[in-house]
């Protein structure tokens, strides 16, 4: 495969991330890291290491303030000793032949518009909306694709353009070349199947998948309000130990996708997929925990998974949202992660207040509610955070004082 896999994480946590790759044997000493025009930092993984990688023991490592995600670079990563000597990219190559076959000029706009960094899911490479953009490249039809398989090592190429507004955020991918678009992605030793063009993968939610992973879920009912492909329905069933869970989802190519999903990791036993809207969803008093991965609001979920925590003992919501803060100097001075902190902390209070009168009006009774964590999954823009509040939720009239197992 050509292409150098990479960790990209933020600059701030890099040198962190970097220990924890190394201290797995992982780490490409060979290879500088390269940092990104976006403030990412790409780390070099030893391809022979990349199926084995311990991303388990990446919770260790700080939350990123960027997406965490695998990715392959193009961009030359080249060691102290070879930068000097160093001549370019395969894929630069390739095309600057190619154009010159042609009888056109390779110039610095073009090489400007080649991809840095891209997903590669099994032989089909996604490639981003940015890369390719001159009259020049789209003129070249097949040949150019073709041309670019060959510099990237895939068989099948795709471009993502944006995230449609069908209600279901289905992405805009254009197949280049290839006809089948189902393609396979393993995470964390779980193995993902999904149509590229019906389906988008959140690499970006990796730190939370980790953390979900260590959850010791032994004996539980967990309900996925939203589960799409199974992106936290899977690491609850494959390592967590959940006994059964009750996988929600409306977008019919994701259904399609998670069934598959489930059969191929050997979990289809314990899951029982509801496909619809959640907020129809007849069930109630069921539930030990309800994960709530929608964004950048999971709101609407909430009066469903408060009928559906048990009404005896309670449970945990896992709530996801889009906090803003107002920046540094917004909350009384407080610096830029300072403000974003406590931002984070006054929704997670409010969220608590809003649920216990939730719980109140579906069980006529009363419930405590407490904010047990609040981690932080990657940034959308400044100030403007993915989170997810665990949220303990108690009738009062419950012996269980708080959850007796980490949330």
């Amino acid at each position: 495969m050509d292409g150098v896999p990479c960790l990209r994480v933020s600059r701030n946590d890099a040198q962190q991330f970097r220990r924890c790759l190394r201290s797995q044997g992982a780490l490409d000493l060979s290879l500088c890291l390269l940092k990104e025009a976006d403030g990412s930092v790409l780390l070099p993984i030893l391809p022979a290491c990349l199926s084995q990688l311990d991303l388990q023991s990446l919770s260790g490592a700080p939350a990123s303030d960027e997406d965490c995600q695998i990715v392959w670079s193009q961009s030359p990563l080249h060691s102290k000793k070879g930068r000097k000597n160093a001549s370019g990219n395969k894929l630069q190559r390739v095309l600057q032949e190619l154009l010159e076959h042609r009888g056109e000029a390779w110039v610095e706009e073009l090489r400007r518009e080649l991809p840095r960094s891209f997903q590669r899911h099994g032989d089909l490479v996604l490639l981003g909306e940015n890369c390719f953009t001159s009259p020049l490249w789209k003129n070249m039809g097949d040949e150019l694709w073709t041309a670019v398989a060959g510099g990237l090592g895939a068989k099948r190429l795709a471009k993502v353009s944006r995230i449609s507004r069908d209600g279901f955020r289905s992405p805009v991918v254009t197949m280049l070349l290839g006809e089948n678009s189902w393609v396979k992605h393993v995470d964390n030793g779980i193995r993902y199947e999904f149509d590229v063009t019906k389906c988008m993968f959140s690499a970006g939610n990796i730190t939370e998948k980790l953390r979900v992973a260590g959850f010791d879920c032994t004996g539980e009912t967990v309900v996925d309000l939203y589960a799409g492909i199974g992106y936290f329905t899977l690491p609850y069933l494959v390592h967590a130990k959940a006994s059964r869970v009750l996988a929600c989802e409306w977008n019919p190519h994701a259904v399609e996708a998670l069934q598959r999903n489930l059969e191929v990791n050997g979990v289809s036993d314990r899951c029982t997929v509801h496909q619809g809207d959640n907020r129809q969803l007849r069930l109630s008093d069921v539930a030990d925990r309800v994960n709530l991965g929608l964004i950048p609001s999971s709101e609407d979920g909430w009066p469903v998974a408060c009928r559906l925590l048990k009404r005896a003992t309670g449970g945990v919501l896992h709530i996801h949202h889009n906090v803003t803060s107002p920046g540094p100097g917004g909350l009384r001075g407080a610096s830029g992660k300072e403000a974003d902190r406590r931002a984070w902390q006054m929704w997670a209070e409010d969220a608590a207040k809003r649920v216990a009168s939730l719980l109140g009006d579906v069980t006529d009774g009363v419930w405590r509610t407490a904010v047990r964590h609040v981690a932080h999954v990657k940034s959308y823009a400044p100030h403007v955070h993915h989170v997810v509040l665990d949220l303990e939720c108690r009738p009062s009239s419950s012996s269980h004082s708080r959850i007796d197992k980490p949330p």
